[in-house]
Formats: C-alpha cells, sequence, structure tokens
C-alpha cells in the first residue's frame, strides 16, 4: 500500500483527541469566556479538519482499489489466457462453461463452450490411475494429461508430449539379456557321425544368426549349445510379437531327423542392474527349460510371459542325476530330526504315492517320516482303505495341525507332485524351515517355491512316482519295497499315464519293472481302479453335452447349478479324447466347493497346458486344469475365447 496513505492518521483517536479539546475548552470559559471561545473555535476547525481529511483518504482508497482491481483482473486474464496448460470449467450436465485460450489449441476450435466435454475429452470417463498423474490421452497426435476434478468440476490439461516421448525412448532402449540354448543337441546327435553332426549344426547356426540379424540382435556363442542375445526393450517387443518364430523354424529345418532339434530362450528386462538382469536371465531359461524346452520365457519386469511350447518334451534325463540327487537327499534325511511330506491340495494316486515312497526313504536310515493329509477325498479312497491294512503305514499320515509342532530348523520339508507353495496342502509349515526338497515332474510355473536347498523337476517323467523310484533304487544299496509301498507307487504311475498308454518312455517301464520285482500287484491296481456305476453313469451325463469347437476340440458343460467331484470331471475329459477326430477335450464343471473346474486333456498337438495358464491354472501339454470363480457358462465362453485368441496368435496346433 502506498505511504500517503500509511502514514495519515485517521480512526477513533481523532474523535477522542476532539472531545478532549471540546472538554478543555468549557473549563477554559469557566474561568475566562474569551479564551473559552478562542479554544472552541480552534477545536472546531480542527474538527472540520478531520472530517475533510478522513472523506479525502476515503476517496483515495477507493480510487487505488478500483484501479488495482482493474488491474488485477486484467493482468488475470491475461494470465490465465497465456497459461501453458488448459483449464475447463463444467456444469452438473458435464457441459463446458468456460476453458482458457490453451484448451482452444488443444482441440482447434476457438470455442467448445456449451459443447460436452466428453466429445473433446472421451478420456475424461476413464478413471484415473492416480490423483496426481491423472488421464494420459492422445489428440490430433499430441499426448495430454487430463487431471479432473470432479467434485469442483473442473479439469486441468498439460500437455506431456516431449516427457511421454523421453520416457518411451527410455524404456525401450532398456537393455535386454538373452540366452538361446539347444536343449536336445545331445539326443539329436546320437548315432550320428561327425559329418552328419556337423551339417546339423551348420543349419541351426546359420538360422540363429539370420534370426538374429532379422531382428538387430547383438549374438555371440557362449558354449556349443548356447548363446547369448543382447538387444533393447524395443527390439525384446518385435520378438514378442513374431512369437519367437525361430522356434518353429529351427524345428522344422531338423524335422527330417529321428528328433528334431528344440530350442529354450531365455530374455529378461527391466532390471534395477546388470548382475540382477544376468540372474533374471538365467531364471527364465530355467523355467523354460523346467517346462520342457522348446519354448521362450520373457521376463519383463513383473510380468513373465511364455511362447511356443507345442511339441512334446523329449525324455532326456540320466540317470547319473538322479544318482546325484537321490545322494543329495539321502545326507538331508541322516542331517535332519523329522521328515514332513506334503503333496498338493486334493491329493492323487500320484502325490500319494510319491509321498509314501520318500517315506520308505526315510524309513531306510531311521529316520520316522510323516504325509501330510488333510482328509480323504475320492480319487485316494482306495488307496487309502488298502494302506489302512497296515498300521505301520497308517500312523505316517497325520493332519496339518499336528504337523506343525514336527516342524523347526532341522526339519526336511519334502513337497513332491507340485512345485508352488499355493498347491501344497499346508503352505504354512513350509515357512517353519529353510531345508526344502521339490521332486515334481510337473512343467514348471511362474510361482515357484524359493529357496529350496534341492530341486527335482523332471518335466520329461511320466510321474512323480516314476522319479521317486528311480530315487529310491540309488538312495540305498539293499533295498526292500513292502508290497503296498511297491503297489502304491505303480498305482501313481500307471494313473499318470492313463495305463501306459500316454508319456510313457523307456524310464517308465524300467521304473515299473522295478516295482514289480518288489511285490507290487497289478491287480490291486486294477481294482482301486474300478469305477463306480453311479459315477460312470454320472460321467455319460457329462459326456452327453459335449460339442466339438474348432473341428477338433471337444467341450463338455455340465448342467447349471449340478455339483460333481474334480474326479469326474477329469475322467469325463479321458473319455472324450478316444472320441474320433478329437485333438484335445476340455471339461467344465461346478465342483462342491463353489469353484468351477476345467479339466484338458489332448493327444499331444495341443498345448494344452498353455490355455489353462491363461485361465489362471496350468499343468502338462497334455493334462491340465484350472479352478475359476463365477458360472459354468461364463467359464465355457472364456475357454472358447482363450482358445480363439491363441489361434489367431500362433496357432493351437503343431
Amino acid at each position: 500500500m502506498p505511504k500517503f496513505l500509511v502514514q495519515r492518521w485517521h480512526g477513533m483517536h481523532i474523535v477522542w483527541a476532539l472531545l478532549l479539546i471540546f472538554a478543555l475548552t468549557v473549563a477554559l470559559a469557566w474561568y475566562q469566556w474569551l479564551l473559552g471561545l478562542l479554544g472552541l473555535v480552534l477545536g472546531g476547525i480542527v474538527g472540520v479538519y478531520g472530517v475533510l481529511a478522513e472523506r479525502a483518504f476515503r476517496k483515495d482508497l477507493n480510487d487505488y482499489v478500483l484501479t488495482l482491481s482493474y488491474r488485477i483482473k486484467s493482468v488475470g486474464n491475461d494470465v490465465i489466457g497465456q497459461l501453458p496448460f488448459g483449464i475447463i470449467v463444467f456444469n452438473e450436465d458435464k457441459e463446458v462453461q468456460w476453458h482458457n485460450g490453451f484448451v482452444s489449441t488443444v482441440v482447434g476450435k476457438p470455442s467448445i463452450v456449451g459443447e460436452p466435454v466428453e466429445d473433446h475429452f472421451p478420456a475424461v470417463l476413464q478413471p484415473p490411475k492416480d490423483k496426481e498423474t491423472g488421464i494420459e490421452t492422445t489428440i490430433n497426435g499430441r499426448v495430454y494429461e487430463l487431471i479432473p476434478r470432479m467434485q469442483e468440476r473442473f479439469i486441468y490439461v498439460r500437455d506431456i508430449t516431449d516427457r511421454w516421448t523421453l520416457r518411451k525412448r527410455y524404456d525401450e532402449e532398456k537393455l535386454a539379456l538373452g540366452i538361446v540354448m539347444m536343449d536336445n543337441l545331445e539326443e539329436v546327435a546320437q548315432g550320428m557321425d561327425e559329418q552328419q553332426r556337423a551339417l546339423m549344426l551348420s543349419k541351426v547356426t546359420g538360422e540363429i544368426n539370420e534370426w538374429a540379424q532379422k531382428y538387430g540382435l547383438f549374438l555371440r556363442r557362449l558354449t556349443s549349445d548356447r548363446y547369448m542375445v543382447i538387444t533393447n526393450q524395443i527390439n525384446l517387443k518385435h520378438l514378442e510379437q513374431s512369437r519367437f518364430e525361430l522356434l518353429d523354424d529351427v524345428r522344422e529345418i531338423t524335422i527330417d531327423q529321428k528328433l528334431p532339434m528344440t530350442l529354450s530362450i531365455g530374455f529378461a528386462s527391466g532390471a534395477e542392474n546388470v548382475i540382477e538382469l544376468g540372474q533374471l536371465v538365467q531364471g527364465s531359461l530355467d523355467i523354460a527349460l523346467g517346462r520342457g524346452g522348446d519354448q521362450a520365457v520373457v521376463k519383463v519386469g513383473q510380468r513373465q510371459s511364455f511362447y511356443g511350447g507345442k511339441s512334446n518334451a523329449v525324455e532326456k534325463r540320466t540317470r547319473v542325476r538322479a544318482r546325484v540327487i537321490s545322494h543329495a537327499l539321502r545326507d538331508l534325511i541322516k542331517e535332519s530330526d523329522h521328515i514332513v511330506i506334503m503333496g498338493h491340495k486334493n491329493p492323487d494316486m500320484d502325490s500319494m504315492g510319491a509321498a509314501i515312497g520318500v517315506a520308505k526313504a526315510a524309513q531306510l536310515y531311521g529316520k520316522e517320516a510323516y504325509i501330510v493329509l488333510e482328509g480323504v477325498n475320492p480319487s485316494i479312497q482306495r488307496m487309502m482303505d488298502m494302506l489302512k491294512e497296515d498300521e505301520r503305514l497308517t500312523r505316517r499320515f497325520i493332519p496339518p495341525e499336528a504337523a506343525f509342532g514336527l516342524v523347526g530348523k532341522r526339519t526336511l520339508a519334502v513337497v513332491v507332485d507340485t512345485h508352488r507353495a499355493t498347491m501344497v496342502a499346508e503352505p504354512r509349515l513350509l515357512q517353519g524351515t529353510d531345508r526344502i526338497v521339490i521332486v515334481d515332474h510337473h512343467r514348471r510355473s511362474e510361482e515357484f517355491i524359493e529357496d529350496a536347498v534341492l530341486v527335482y523337476m523332471e518335466p520329461y517323467a511320466s510321474s512323480t512316482c516314476e522319479l521317486v523310484t528311480e530315487l529310491l533304487q540309488y538312495i540305498h544299496e539293499r533295498i526292500s519295497l513292502d508290497v503296498r509301498e511297491a503297489t502304491s507307487l505303480l498305482a501313481g504311475i500307471t494313473v499318470d499315464t492313463k495305463s501306459f498308454t500316454l508319456r510313457t518312455g523307456s524310464r517308465t517301464f524300467e521304473a515299473a519293472s522295478f516295482l514289480r520285482r518288489n511285490g507290487a500287484d497289478s491287480a490291486l491296481i486294477q481294482r482301486m481302479l474300478k469305477e463306480d456305476l453311479d459315477e460312470y453313469i454320472r460321467k455319460a451325463e457329462i459326456i452327453r453335452h459335449a460339442e466339438t469347437f474348432m473341428d477338433s476340440i471337444a467341450i463338455a458343460v455340465s448342467e447349471s447349478g449340478k455339483e460333481m467331484p474334480q474326479l469326474l470331471i477329469a475322467q469325463a475329459a479321458d473319455t472324450l479324447l478316444n472320441m474320433t477326430g478329437i485333438k484335445a477335450s476340455f471339461v467344465v464343471g461346478l465342483r462342491p466347493d463353489g469353484l468351477v473346474g476345467i479339466s484338458a486333456r489332448s493327444l499331444g498337438q495341443i498345448n494344452v497346458q498353455i490355455v489353462m495358464e491363461r485361465l489362471g491354472g496350468g499343468g502338462h501339454l497334455t493334462n491340465a486344469a484350472a479352478q475359476l470363480t463365477g458360472t459354468v457358462t461364463e467359464a465355457a465362453e472364456k475357454l472358447k475365447k482363450v482358445l480363439k485368441d491363441l489361434e489367431g496368435e500362433e496357432g493351437l496346433s503343431e
């Protein structure tokens, strides 16, 4: 405020001064009336001057405020009109009431007052991810950020094109590492002479080099069967869009071999440093190999994607690995105070047979092992009835509550027939010990039990019981199995191979032969696998609703609201696969726990594991399942959509 206003005296102190002068004048007039009259005149003059001065002050102040208000208004209008961001004010009907000049340049019109906001900024209808960052949208080739304030009824509009372009370029140029591995070189090269081997390697190497040049990848050979790839995220994105065509190209050029050459590819990007990136890319390759090879696994930040996996896994285990694993397991058993064995929830014969086999291994070294079993389901009812005949076997089974008292730092937890922490009978038991062993034959999924001290995962095996049987042959010099133990292991192999018709290799029959020599009763297994007449009729009712989808896929959806056990759903899928012209079967049914179960089966031409993974499940190339919430009709529609999407992306059949 100006000095001439600040330094001027005005207000109540003038009134009090005039009152004092009047009082003194009256007192003076009491003694000398002439002097009192003179004082009264002078006081009146002072009073008149004070009133006039106050009026002048108010007039000057009013003029100044009016001038200042005009200046502020004119400057404010000019500033708001020239702001480097837009402001839109709208009413209750979301119609524009006012906007500044920046908005006119955005929409390319002088004024949009009276028009709906959504006509020019449709993205504003989307809920913002963050109150501060707002919503990104593209208008006329430029990127804008909308920050709506719905309660106050206005929107900020900011041009973030430069920032967005810089961020996009930064993301695209981030380092991406990859490893390409010939995952069955030794198996393919068996029986070849040096010339044939060199010719085959030359063809495969040439194909890999052409692929690298096509997508601008830096390729370096690490070993005879492994390459390192260095690129950036934009090239990695192009590779994902191509669905890693190299997998199919290499398989096709070696299709005339007894076994076609397959590749496993692992890629990773988005890590904080190179060391972490190297660990991620190795982890991606391990997952690709753990899932059976002939596929690519890409890890970008928290996203993990799978490509390929069309061919069935080729058996390529060696007895050396089984012997090494068995010796390591033997040492862990000797050093442990307690052994707790867990299969997956709703265990099947493979899970139970493998658990009994591991318990036998512990018994050979004087350790008492306990199998965690929450309840008996129909798929293992007959096996459990057989085991109850032996008190020594029966007391090995304990509920999860009793197992908590056994878990400690020196407790060995053995997980069989699964590698997912959420799938085991009691996940909390794994948190009480650092000594965890995994024995599984499923293809490795994104979810995996971390920090396991020993992992024996072989997707080439027919069943977990086959793996455990091989371990038993090396874990002790003289091993003698009880009839029920051997029968349980053989039953697990029989169920998972559909009586030795699917996923069988030479090692499968060798394991079965060992179990038969140790007293496994195949007649008892057949009695355990017999079907109940009522269940057979219910299964036939499900199959009656089957329909053919995409020419070679059978999909059966049970009646809405009609509950059925998961075992019945799986058996119906197995039966549908026997129909002529059917390459894959899917059965959708409502389980007693309220979830919708989907069982998937195939003959190998269609990878049902990828289909089930899209629905949140998993499994094998020829045997997979998933559980969903909602109704059976909704689940069937989701299944059909996934099948159509996969067919459009890379084709379902090999």
